[in-house]
């Protein structure tokens, strides 16, 4: 009865182990991965579990990495700070983890970032984008590392986009207040729109619970802004997005990365349709690279990779490439092995990781149309 317990406990806690034999000489190096399972965002969460396990089968069918077969460990945050902070607890003192790659979102990458850094395991999201997940208070946490370009590029990116393209000079902004990744890059928004001759007629904040957005909508449609800048994930934009439909706001959408999820248009219907986000890459993307990973990925699991989970596949085989170059387990010098990587070549393109080990590399236009993502064009940083 104890032993059936134990078990389901393990299920419940949302613990997989990995089931690949050891190798000849029994050696392994176990990994940890934290992504929301269950939550607001679970689909980011599932793709980002797909992702890493493709990367994990494919280097252990090539005998692992430095003489080493990869056995993991996978860990539900439920996209909440809190549970991250205990399932990366978790993963290090009761797993033995010597690397992790999570946490997905900026706020649960936060304090994962701050307990890897205390406990001096490598962490690296594929996902967060908020600056603080590896520099806080102007101090490098040199344990921590990610995938992806920074909030403060994919915001510049996108106010340069709306003045230069979309020829738009007025705009609104609602974002969440409790959440990083949206304030921070709300806040970048409006001060590059600003420089860029712009003016922002509405700046507005909600809580992360709410749920009905007439107040702010009532302003913004009274503000007569061309735009609406929504930096939030899929599950908020879709809701702001039908509700300002509804109200009669006339504005064009555009947002960030976290609008990247087939349930956008579940949740929002056509509301979104024409309206403009910043990604990582596209599956529409030509080059042969991308090609192959959407073919690999769809005959697995029968749908498209979004960028999230191609991030993961890139942000897994680089920590992989890390442990190579280290040739060994030993925390330490993974670390410096990854802070070593200068040219790294993913699905995602090309990048570099800089000295604050954020991932220098291009990004993505992407339009909402007919129901779909249509690629537009690429942004070099």
């Amino acid at each position: 009865m104890k032993r059936a317990s134990a078990v389901v406990a393990c299920i419940l806690a949302g613990v997989c182990l990995a089931a690949a034999a050891a190798s000849a000489s029994g050696k392994e190096i176990k990994i940890g991965l934290i992504t929301p399972l269950s939550g607001d965002v679970k689909t980011f969460g599932e793709s980002v579990k797909n992702s890493f396990l493709l990367a994990v089968e494919e280097a252990n069918a090539k005998g692992g990495v430095a003489g080493m077969k990869i056995a993991y460990v996978i860990q539900d945050d439920k996209n909440d700070p809190t549970e991250a902070a205990n399932v990366a607890n978790l993963l290090i003192n009761r797993h033995r983890v010597r690397a992790i790659v999570g946490a997905v979102t900026s706020k649960a990458s936060i304090p994962v970032s701050d307990i890897a850094q205390a406990m001096k395991i490598p962490a690296l999201t594929p996902t967060g984008t908020n600056p603080k997940i590896t520099v806080a208070d102007g101090k490098r946490k040199d344990y921590m590392f990610r995938s992806c370009f920074i909030d403060p590029f994919q915001g510049t990116v996108m106010a340069r986009f709306s003045v230069e393209t979309l020829k738009k000079k007025t705009a609104a902004v609602l974002y969440d207040a409790s959440n990083d990744y949206s304030k921070g890059t709300a806040e970048v928004f409006r001060e590059s729109f600003g420089k860029l001759g712009g003016k922002i007629l509405a700046f507005e904040a909600y809580g992360k619970d709410d749920v009905d957005f007439s107040a702010l909508l009532t302003k913004v449609k009274a503000s007569g802004a061309e735009i609406l800048y929504l930096p939030d994930y899929y599950s908020k934009v879709g809701l702001i997005a039908r509700q300002a439909r509804e109200k009669g706001v006339k504005a064009q959408f555009v947002g960030v990365d976290g609008w990247d999820s087939p349930d956008l248009v579940k949740i929002a219907g056509d509301a979104v349709e024409g309206g403009y986000f910043v990604n990582h890459y596209s599956p529409d993307d030509t080059r042969p690279e991308v090609q192959a990973w959407v073919r690999k990925y769809r005959e697995r699991h029968g749908q498209l990779p979004d960028a999230l989970g191609t991030l993961a596949y890139d942000g897994t085989r680089m920590l992989f490439e890390a442990i190579r170059r280290a040739g060994s387990d030993d925390p330490g010098k993974i670390r410096d092995a990854l802070a070593s990587i200068r040219d790294f070549s993913g699905v995602t393109g090309k990048m570099a990781l800089d000295a604050n080990g954020d991932a220098v590399k291009s990004a993505a236009i992407l339009r909402i149309e007919g129901g779909r993502q249509k690629f537009v064009r690429t942004v070099n940083p």
